[in-house]
């Protein structure tokens, strides 16, 4: 690559970075529906033009992109909660309870679970949710259930219903219904329910 190729490759980069932490907070903060091109762009430092460039279904594709990357940073936070247990029982758990706080957090609720559905449609969000997460409680179960810690059962029913009780958990959390001390609760509610499982 010459070297005036490899400058323009660089500015491109800088400029959907740009793109993508300004957009991220801006729509962490006010919501997709609050924000606007006009300032998605002047936040960013950039011109209309440079973000059709990088996303040419503008504000959509955007927000697509903003929503990949809070999943991928939600997924990291699972995998390192895991990672951090040597017992696969206690890597299932703290992997889904750190799923709970991770997609509670503020940097990532609005954008994960208020407006992913709303923007995207319910279809859309829940095949990138899978793609996400789906993999690695996948992985985790068939562990389990191989080494009887769970009851040997098909893994694909028990990763949909598990799923979608703890995307269902952060939903009401992201809710305005939903107190200060209910995180708590939920964990411990989920923690109870995944104790169930066990064959012992």
């Amino acid at each position: 690559m010459v070297p005036e190729q490899g400058v323009r490759e660089r500015q491109r980069e800088r400029t959907r970075l740009a793109l993508l932490r300004e957009s991220r907070r801006l729509f962490s903060e006010r919501g997709y529906a609050a924000v606007g091109l006009a300032e998605l762009v002047r936040a960013a430092g950039v011109t209309k033009g440079a973000l059709y460039h990088h996303f040419p279904g503008g504000k959509t594709d955007l927000f697509r992109a903003v929503l990949e990357e809070a999943q991928r940073e939600v997924a990291l936070r699972v995998a390192a909660a895991a990672e951090a247990r040597e017992d696969p029982w206690e890597q299932l758990t703290a992997g889904c309870r750190e799923f709970l706080a991770a997609a509670t957090a503020p940097e990532a609720e609005r954008v994960m679970l208020v407006d992913g559905p709303a923007v995207l449609g319910w279809n859309e969000w829940r095949a990138m949710d899978e793609a996400a997460s789906a993999r690695h409680l996948t992985e985790a179960l068939t562990a389990l259930a191989e080494a009887g810690v769970i009851t040997p059962q098909p893994v694909a029913p028990l990763v949909h219903l598990l799923s979608g009780a703890m995307n269902e958990a952060a939903l009401w959390l992201a809710s305005p219904s939903a107190g200060p001390g209910d995180l708590a609760h939920t964990t411990a509610a989920l923690d109870r329910m995944l104790r169930s499982l066990r064959a012992d």
